[in-house]
């Protein structure tokens, strides 16, 4: 790229924060009639523009094997009616929540008459940056504008058929709504070094959130200068106590890693109590194999399941995205904990176990940001929650942690309510 080009795109940069950053202040005082209309009529134009959203993800899935795409991440990629029918249900989902913006959080009053109040507040400006999934595309926007903010996206080059599709409707339908023009914007260059001047940005951008590949997320992390939030990887566990029903651990480990193997909150790790190892197993690694899942395993998980391959170390913090899975035996829940806790990514974790005291000790001392008891991990997801939507996960222990929705998009300011009161 010659200079003039390079300082043309980080003009382009600098006016695309700007902009948001003008359209943030209008939005935060946008009724929720106002919103929730602009979502539940961009829900109605998705479904009448199905065919040409459609054609326009076809592009994008034809041109997956010249990005190197994985079966994984096309199948991300990947649009059909039932999917944009699921974009548009979400969007509609959004507008049934209650909007967070004006909310008071709590109230006190104080010796001296003051009120104060907590008030719930947006954040700002959002700059989104994500790799192909265009139905994120939907989401991002219907969460940060319900929720009062402006959002910049920056979809991966692989959906970029796809999600500007998507978001011309969606601002199509903003304008005729009277939102702010520029509340929603999609980053319209390919060039990656625009993301990196988007990250320089820190007067105009509030908070930047990447949602991808390792890469991409450790890229977002060394280069912002606002702050991030992420998720690095998902190596999620499900692990089967000496207490575990039988049924309960075959049905849940294999929909953790079945159900839709490339994503973040499936299981990639496989813990068991050598008590029950014998009997539990087996089966359990039968019925995954039956799904054509690999299995890595520790000596004695080898020794109990033919066609194991033994795992090394680096086996157990993988995040696979694939239909492999490793096996852990663990003499005690004590062990169980200290390896998740180890080897994990801190997303999400599960216990399969009849006993209550097993199952509160790990769902405290598990460093996730989901502990599920006797359920899949599948179900770390904003939908499955009931936030209507998710721009992300975070494992994050500051502002937020877990699947990000309305809320979570939010920040606080206090208001002060007197009658003329003085500070001594």
């Amino acid at each position: 790229m010659a200079i003039g080009e390079e300082q043309d795109l980080e003009q382009y940069c600098i006016d695309t924060a700007r902009r948001a950053r003008c359209a943030s202040a209008a939005m935060a005082l946008v009724d929720t009639e106002v919103k929730n209309a602009w979502l539940i009529e961009s829900a109605r134009r998705l479904r009448e523009a199905q065919s040409d959203v459609l054609a326009a993800n076809q592009l994008d899935v034809e041109a997956a094997p010249g990005f190197g795409l994985t079966s994984a991440q096309t199948d991300r990629l990947r649009l059909d009616a039932a999917r944009l029918e699921g974009i548009a249900a979400g969007l509609e989902d959004v507008a049934a929540l209650p909007d967070p913006i004006g909310e008071t959080i709590e109230t006190t009053t104080r010796p001296n008459g003051l009120e104060i109040a907590k008030v719930r507040v947006p954040l700002g400006v959002v700059f989104f940056i994500y790799e192909s999934r265009p139905n994120v595309t939907a989401d991002a926007a219907a969460i940060c504008l319900k929720s009062g903010n402006a959002v910049i996206l920056r979809g991966g080059k692989e959906a970029a058929h796809s999600s500007r599709a998507i978001v011309e409707i969606l601002q199509a339908v903003a304008e005729e709504k009277g939102l702010p023009a520029d509340a929603l914007q999609l980053v319209s260059v390919a060039d990656r070094a625009a993301v990196g001047h988007f990250l320089r940005q820190a007067d105009d951008i509030d908070l930047a959130i990447p949602r991808g590949g390792q890469a991409l997320i450790r890229r977002v992390v060394d280069e912002a200068t606002m702050p991030v939030l992420k998720h690095l990887y998902g190596n999620c566990h499900v692990y089967i106590d000496a207490s575990a029903d039988a049924e309960i651990a075959q049905r849940v480990t294999v929909n953790a890693k079945c159900q839709r193997v490339g994503v973040c909150n499936a299981c990639e790790s496989l813990v068991v109590h050598a008590a029950v190892a014998p009997q539990l197993l087996l089966p359990i690694c039968q019925a995954l194999m039956a799904q054509g899942v690999e299995i890595r395993g520790d000596q004695a998980a080898c020794g109990l399941i033919d066609g194991a391959r033994l795992a090394t170390e680096q086996d157990y913090f993988e995040e696979y995205l694939a239909p492999i899975i490793s096996v852990k035996t663990v003499a005690s829940l004590d062990e169980a904990i200290q390896h998740i806790n180890r080897y994990g990514s801190h997303h999400t974790d599960a216990i399969i176990a009849s006993d209550e005291a097993a199952c509160r000790k790990f769902a405290a001392a598990v460093d996730s940001a989901a502990v599920m008891i006797n359920a899949s991990t599948r179900f770390n997801d904003g939908a499955m929650f009931g936030l209507g939507a998710e721009i992300g996960i975070s494992t994050d222990k500051l502002h937020a942690r877990g699947p990000c929705g309305l809320k979570e998009l939010t920040s606080y300011k206090y208001v002060v309510s007197g009658n003329g009161q003085i500070r001594e």
